[in-house]
């Protein structure tokens, strides 16, 4: 639980830019295609990366893609295997990607729930 109290107020605070810099990493994503799904225009990015955080709701949807890798992560027991999954048009998901498909909360929970079903 102390876990949880404490990402939530990380959120809160603010992720900071090192956290985004991770994702693109993991994720294997370009920073422009991650600021695209996490919904930060090119020219607020520059900004954050200037200011060093990003602001509250661009944190939760950050920690929202960090949460579904980490998931799938978890489902395929293989880093590789998820990012494939996570990058690959689903037919269950209308052929969208799962990564384009957690741009919403609505749109994260049905990929969490596929992840359940696999």
């Amino acid at each position: 639980m102390d876990s949880t109290i404490e990402e939530i107020a990380r959120i809160k605070k603010g992720l900071p830019l090192s956290y985004f810099n991770s994702l693109c990493r993991e994720i294997d994503l370009p920073e422009k295609r991650l600021a695209k799904v996490v919904s930060i225009p090119v020219s607020t990015l520059a900004t954050r990366k200037k200011k060093g955080n990003f602001t509250f709701p661009e944190s939760e949807r950050l920690a929202r893609i960090g949460r579904i890798y980490n998931r799938a992560v978890e489902v395929f027991e293989d880093k590789s295997l998820a990012k494939q999954w996570l990058k690959k048009p689903l037919f269950h998901l209308d052929g969208i990607a799962p990564i384009e498909f957690i741009d919403t909360e609505l749109g994260a929970m049905e990929v969490e729930n596929l992840l359940g079903r696999i």
